[in-house]
């Protein structure tokens, strides 16, 4: 339950008071009018003593009275009806009583936290509840309308037979002492009170003994009346009736003309709407059932006409209570009306006479009648009892037992004793009461005794025994179910919830509260609902749903009870625990209640608020409600904006994901024109990819890196065209002066209703100092449908300054349209606005970002406008979309200036450098061009020239500068260096295929400047992507093996022998059904250390053709570059050669032969250093050698630099196609580098493989000894046997025939080597097994030589033989080593085929 002001012993203690009832003479109404009260609305506020008093119990025990209540009412008389229920007229004043208590407006919002709910018991329900002020406090919330009903409840009900806690213990007779004869009045008056009591004609009041205690008060004026008079009828009246039994009340000391010099509290306020509402229950009651004519001219009726606090109909309580709604002063008179003739004086004698009355004559007389009750319960039940019993012969709950029934005397003792806080005898009594009453089975009176011995119980001090609830729950189920008797139920459970809320039983409570209610009382259900709900709240594990769940119960009973504001206040609670918790059922049914009754409230706003709601959730509602939830929405809206005339209110749809906003800077694309295709840049239709959005962020760095001589600047910020919620936002992004923003908002219409959107307009603010006139461009009518987002773009123009952009989005119509089908109505439109409201992404860096909820700022509709800038448009004119593997292409690009200003700094950069290329000038032939390559469209450069089969080929130095730069980006030759406004230029571009076959995406990035300086804008790009589709067209296979020719059998070959080099060509393309034939037209080479010397093919065809899956080998001797030409000052300079097997000579090294090898290259050195293990590398790794002692004494690099060859072949051909029955040529080039003797080099790339899985180890190993393996080690000397084939010997003569034959070592490596020969070694190959073996080698057998780097040595040994025959001479074993090394390995001469001579017998 909700907390109360009182506490709980407080609450029962006033529940059930003395009651004191009060007879005035006319001449003391008036004397008390002057105060605008009546006498006891006079005594009110003074009734609860502040003194202890005491009396004795009927065992001569003092007993104390602590903070005695009395109530003191007017005598109204009614005739008697039955209790079972309120009165018509009763329920209504109950009704205005909660309504007239509603929440007070500006207090501080009270949030009790319950599980992982803040829920706003806020007592003003102005604000939406929505708006959670997050205030923790530790006290529960006030319900100060249920207290207030709970009060005058219990006031209320009708006096009872079969209790008297709210019979009439004593009656004051007040007279004023300006009376004639003020005794005679007094004794008209207690004859009066004798009638009313004794006569039988009025059952009400009811009257709680027969001897009712008279106290005379004579009531003097000060300002009128004599004094000495008064105090004589004083001293008479104390003669008569004893001097505990009258008082003299002096009052109205302050005149009327003083009311203004002093401020006197009035205390009278906050009692009077209470007795007002009092008296006309009585009033309704008497008006109800009839008044006897015999009270029409008595005094009494006074208290029910002239009242100034009465209400003469039930039509005027309700006015005038719903007025005091609005002021609670109205009901009082006006501020500072009561007691106007009384000063503070006065106030304390009022307070005296209660203390006296009490104290003197109250007190006392109950203690008189407790002691005759105790006396008379010692008897025996009366014999009238007894018989009606006998004749009855059967008991039920409507037994009425007779005034002098012995256990009415009880209940009457019990009763006294409760109300002078003898809870112990009270309790005693009404247990012994109980025990006769259910003997009796006198339920009525049985149920009454049980209530009030558990309330007994639990208010005695100390808690001698627990606190009986079972009596409770007897006394209610009879109550309910056997007597029927709806009051008296609800009264007990009040009292128990109470009592069980403050033992901490709030479950307990809570059933109880549930069990009450019921279909005959709205406002009761409501109430009891309600405090129910608070129950829930309250435990210890607050079940938060159950107490949302009955909240919604109690607004609908408080709807019902016509309690709009209760209701209202009950659902926007409850809304707390229902918002955002995926109850969208739940939610719309909460939401539509708070609209209408907001609405019916003339609460539009919190209307239009609710039904917002609804709408803007997901809702699972039908169609048909859906439209009946707008219908609504949209009349509440309109009757708010129409009254409080806004131009452009804020409309809930449709939805705009406003994080989903995109802002794109610039102007649209032009299109193709022609055979011209435009750069794609950037465009709305474009997806964000955070992988793309750094790749273009790598080359944008790359870019002004190069710009900015090699270093990126420190406020860079990479160029962002088009803004969304993925995007680095933090910063005011740039425009520039008259150009374009397109921005795209995304809409939802969360309903299953069609919705109608016209006249679109964005709107936005513009701050400069000389900012022109907000401009606003329509759209056009745009439909939205259930579940489609639809992105709409409107184009705004900018003026220089700081512009806001997007502050709202204005819709000038929204129109309901129903689903086909559905019942058509009148299409209701619309007007307003909303706001895009851009929430930044959560910030999650420090520790306080981390425990709450931060955004940082998202900046993309705030952006600053700059100078104007230059803009460029980039055309390409026949670039291809399909090329084969290698396939050289030429096409063109235009670069266009479309702005004002001029441009310079032209720059590109590409995911793929070795796919295209400008060109390079400084290699441009001095030579003239063939005419065939203009006629063929080629684009290679080409000269005449017979094929070169046989001789010597073309060689040209060439530096590896004029083709390539370091960083990869490209400067692009435009002339002057600098594009004036509204001139274009147009370049050709060299393109090549990608080595592998497949889709490849190749992204460009182009950069330029303005030439002017100082702009915001540092410079600007343009991006474009291409998709190239690679096909299949020849495959290269490369290696190499040294030559056994000897070196001075080589031709031309000066220093250390030949290679040989052979190239294995095959046609692989099978996808292309126009395909001919493949042509080898030229093959070249380049490197620094090696080359081409001549073809050595024994083909003689002009050129090599290659037809689908046809496979061509070519053999070439390579020799090394000539001494003159590696010079230092020729180091960074290679060595092209051709070699062409047509009738023209392609220059390889001019553009674009020259241009893709030095790009491929370096594609390979990046690969090469990126992974290590790549089996590619560039060529241009040998440029930095290390001197020879550097390295002799590393084993692994004298043997790698012993087997290295430095070599890549360019393999130049042509592709005979027929398309459209037209014969077209196609060119192309394919590379392959041989880095190592032995090893065979590909043109394809090769494919990745996957590493395989590695175990952990836990334990650190010893690194394994390196091993060189035998056969890279026995590459460090080439040998060779020279001899004669055939040799004749007369054997006949001579048996044995010695042949000279000589040995040449040769070291292929740059250290020095120790050699080892053994003649001793005979072969056990088969090769020797065929031939003879009987003949050996004489002279020294075994030699042990040093050869210095690349040194040639000749041996002469000298073999016998004893007869003719075949012999196999290479029997020798070699054994080589690097000098000052442990290791000695044999060299591979031993594998090599065998060397045959032939002797023959003379």
């Amino acid at each position: 339950m909700a907390q109360c002001v009182q506490s709980v012993q407080e609450f029962v203690q006033d529940s059930f008071v003395p009651m004191v009832a009060v007879l005035c003479s006319e001449e003391a109404e008036r004397v008390t009018r002057k105060n605008n009260l009546n006498f006891a609305e006079l005594l009110r506020p003074f009734c609860r003593l502040t003194s202890e008093g005491h009396m004795r119990d009927p065992n001569n025990q003092v007993q104390v009275v602590k903070n005695l209540r009395i109530f003191v009412n007017n005598v109204v008389t009614s005739p008697n009806r039955p209790p079972t229920a309120l009165s018509h007229a009763q329920s209504k004043i109950l009704n205005e009583v909660v309504l007239s208590c509603q929440p007070q407006e500006g207090v501080v919002n009270n949030v009790v936290t319950a599980g992982d709910y803040d829920l706003n018991f806020s007592a003003c329900v102005c604000k939406p509840w929505h708006l959670v002020v997050e205030v923790w406090l530790n006290h529960s919330t006030t319900t100060p309308w249920f207290e207030t009903y709970r009060e005058n409840f219990l006031q209320s009900m009708p006096a009872s037979d079969h209790e008297f806690l709210n019979h009439y213990l004593a009656c004051l007779l007040v007279v004023s002492s300006t009376e004639a004869v003020p005794v005679e009045q007094f004794l008209k008056l207690s004859q009066e009170q004798h009638r009313i009591q004794h006569s039988g004609e009025y059952t009400n009041p009811k009257w709680f003994i027969p001897n009712t205690l008279k106290y005379y008060v004579l009531l003097h004026d000060m300002s009128e009346g004599d004094e000495q008079r008064a105090d004589a009828v004083y001293e008479d009246m104390k003669q008569r009736y004893g001097s505990q039994g009258c008082y003299l009340l002096k009052m109205n000391t302050r005149s009327f003309s003083a009311e203004g010099d002093e401020q006197i509290p009035d205390p009278w306020s906050q009692y009077l709407q209470r007795n007002i509402l009092h008296t006309q229950v009585r009033t309704a009651a008497s008006s109800t059932y009839g008044v006897s004519g015999s009270l029409e001219s008595h005094p009494l009726q006074l208290d029910i006409t002239s009242s100034s606090g009465s209400l003469h109909t039930l039509g005027a309580v309700k006015t005038e209570l719903k007025k005091g709604a609005r002021d609670p002063e109205s009901l009082a008179g006006g501020a500072g009306s009561h007691g106007a003739c009384l000063t503070l004086n006065d106030h304390d004698h009022i307070r005296q006479f209660i203390q006296e009355f009490t104290f003197r004559g109250l007190l006392p007389h109950i203690e008189k009648n407790i002691r005759q009750l105790n006396d008379q319960s010692r008897f025996t039940k009366s014999l009238i009892t007894s018989i009606d019993r006998i004749l009855s012969g059967s008991f039920s709950e409507n037994m009425v037992y007779p005034p002098e029934a012995p256990e009415l005397q009880i209940r009457k003792m019990a009763d006294l004793c409760f109300l002078v806080q003898h809870y112990e005898l009270a309790y005693s009594c009404y247990h012994t009461a109980k025990k006769d009453f259910l003997s009796d089975q006198a339920m009525l009176y049985a149920a009454g005794a049980l209530e009030m011995a558990a309330v007994s119980a639990f208010l005695q001090a100390g808690a001698p025994r627990p606190y009986p609830a079972h009596y409770m729950d007897t006394a209610i189920q009879t109550y309910r179910d056997v007597c029927k008797n709806m009051v008296l139920a609800e009264r007990c459970v009040l009292l128990n919830a109470e009592i069980l809320k403050s033992q901490g039983k709030y479950s307990d409570a809570a059933t109880l509260l549930i069990k009450m209610t019921s279909e005959d009382s709205d406002l009761r259900s409501a109430l009891l609902l309600e405090q129910a709900a608070h129950c829930f709240i309250n435990m210890r594990n607050p079940m938060v749903r159950k107490f949302a769940f009955h909240m919604i119960l109690a607004g609908h009973r408080f709807s019902k009870a016509g309690q709009r504001r209760h209701a209202l206040r009950c659902y926007c609670q409850a809304m707390q625990v229902y918002k955002e918790r995926s109850w969208s059922l739940a939610e719309d049914h909460i939401n539509f209640t708070i609209g209408r009754q907001s609405f019916t409230l003339r609460q539009p706003e919190k209307a239009v608020i609710a039904f917002r709601q609804i709408l803007t959730n997901d809702s699972r509602q039908t169609a048909t409600q859906q439209s009946a939830f707008l219908r609504e929405y949209l009349y509440v809206y309109k009757v708010t904006t129409s009254a409080q005339k806004i131009h452009l209110p804020q409309l809930p749809l449709p939805c705009i994901h406003c994080s989903a906003t995109r802002v794109y800077f610039g102007h649209e694309r032009r299109l193709a024109e022609g055979e011209k295709q435009a750069a794609t840049h950037v465009s709305l239709d474009q997806e964000y990819d955070q992988d793309s959005a750094d790749m273009w962020c790598h080359l944008e760095e790359q870019l002004v890196a190069a710009a900015n001589r090699g270093i990126v600047p420190v406020n860079f910020q990479p160029t962002q065209c088009c803004l969304n919620s993925q995007t680095d936002n933090q910063r005011h992004p740039l425009a520039v002066v008259e150009e374009p923003i397109i921005v795209e908002v995304t809409f939802r219409n969360p309903l299953k209703v069609s919705l109608a959107l016209s006249n679109l307009s964005l709107l936005w603010r513009f701050t400069a100092d000389d900012a022109p006139p907000s401009k606003e461009k329509m759209t056009n009518e745009l439909a939205i449908t259930n579940e489609e987002i639809l992105a709409l773009g409107v184009g705004v123009t900018v003026y220089s300054g700081f512009f806001v952009l997007c502050c709202h989005i204005n819709i000038h119509s929204v129109d309901l349209l129903l689903p086909t089908g559905q019942q058509t109505f009148d299409v209701m439109v619309v007007h307003g606005k909303q706001d895009l409201m851009i929430q930044g992404p959560r910030l999650n860096q420090t520790k306080e970002d981390k425990m709450t909820v931060r955004h940082g700022h998202d900046q993309r509709l705030n952006f600053i406008v700059t100078s104007p800038m230059p803009l460029m448009e980039i055309f390409f004119l026949q670039f291809p979309t399909a090329l084969l593997c290698g396939e050289i292409r030429k096409a063109y690009v235009e670069f266009c200036n479309v702005s004002s200003v001029a441009l310079c700094g032209l720059r590109v950069v590409s995911t793929h450098p070795d796919f295209f290329s400008f060109g390079s000038q400084a290699t441009t032939p001095l030579t003239p061009v063939s005419p065939t390559s203009a006629e063929n469209n080629s684009a290679y450069k080409t000269l005449a020239t017979p094929p070169q089969s046989g001789s010597a080929a073309f060689e040209m130095l060439v530096s590896a500068e004029d083709f390539s730069q370091p960083s990869g980006v490209i400067d692009i030759p435009i002339d002057g260096s600098t594009l004036q406004p509204g001139e274009s230029t147009q370049l050709p571009l060299w393109l090549r295929g990608p080595d592998q076959e497949g889709v490849h995406e190749i992204n460009f990035l182009f950069y330029y400047e303005s030439t002017g300086k100082g702009n915001k804008i540092s410079h600007r790009v343009l991006r474009h992507t291409v998709f190239i589709c690679a096909s299949r067209s020849l495959s290269v296979q490369a290696s190499a093996c040294r030559s056994c020719v000897p070196p001075h059998h080589s031709l031309g070959d000066k220093g250390g022998g030949g290679t040989l080099i052979f190239i294995d060509v095959e046609n692989i393309n099978m996808s292309e059904a126009g395909m001919r034939e493949f042509h080898i037209v030229q093959v070249s080479s380049s490197s620094q250390h090696w080359r081409l010397h001549k073809c050595i093919n024994p083909a003689k065809d002009k050129d090599c053709k290659l037809t689908s899956r046809e496979r061509a080998k070519l053999c070439f001797r390579a020799t090394r570059c000539k001494p003159q030409k590696a010079t230092s000052d020729a180091i960074k300079k290679y060595t092209f050669t051709d070699l062409n097997l047509g009738n023209e000579r392609i220059i390889s090294s001019s553009t674009p032969c020259g241009d893709f090898f030095f790009r491929g290259c370096q594609t390979s050195e990046s690969q090469r250093l990126d992974a290590p293990s790549s089996r590619t590398s560039c060529s241009s790794k040998s440029q930095s050698c290390v001197s020879t002692e550097d390295r002799s004494s590393d084993i692994t690099n004298i043997v790698r630099k012993c087997n290295e060859l430095d070599l890549n072949i360019i393999v130049i051909w042509k592709a005979y196609v027929v398309e459209d029955n037209k014969q077209l040529i196609l060119e192309g080039q394919l590379h392959v580098a041989l880095q190592t003797i032995g090893k065979e080099a590909s043109s394809l790339t090769p494919r990745e493989e996957a590493q395989e899985m590695v175990l952990l180890k836990f334990k650190s190993q010893l690194p394994p000894p390196v091993i060189l393996p035998s056969a890279e080690l026995s590459q460090l000397v080439k040998t060779s046997l020279h001899y004669p084939e055939t040799y004749t010997h007369p054997f006949v003569q001579d048996s044995l025939c010695v042949v000279p034959v000589t040995l040449t070592l040769s070291n292929c490596s740059l250290a020095q080597v120790d050699v080892i020969i053994d003649l001793r070694h005979k072969g056990t190959s088969p090769e020797t097994l065929e031939v003879h073996s009987s003949f050996t080698w004489v002279g020294q057998t075994q030699y042990k030589l040093q050869l210095k780097p690349q040194e040639v040595l000749c041996l002469t040994l000298q073999a016998c033989f004893l007869q003719a025959g075949v012999y196999n001479l290479n029997t020798p074993r070699v054994f080589a080593k690097p000098a000052e090394q442990g290791a000695m390995c044999e060299t591979s001469q031993q594998t090599a085929s065998p060397s045959l001579i032939f002797i023959n017998n003379a």
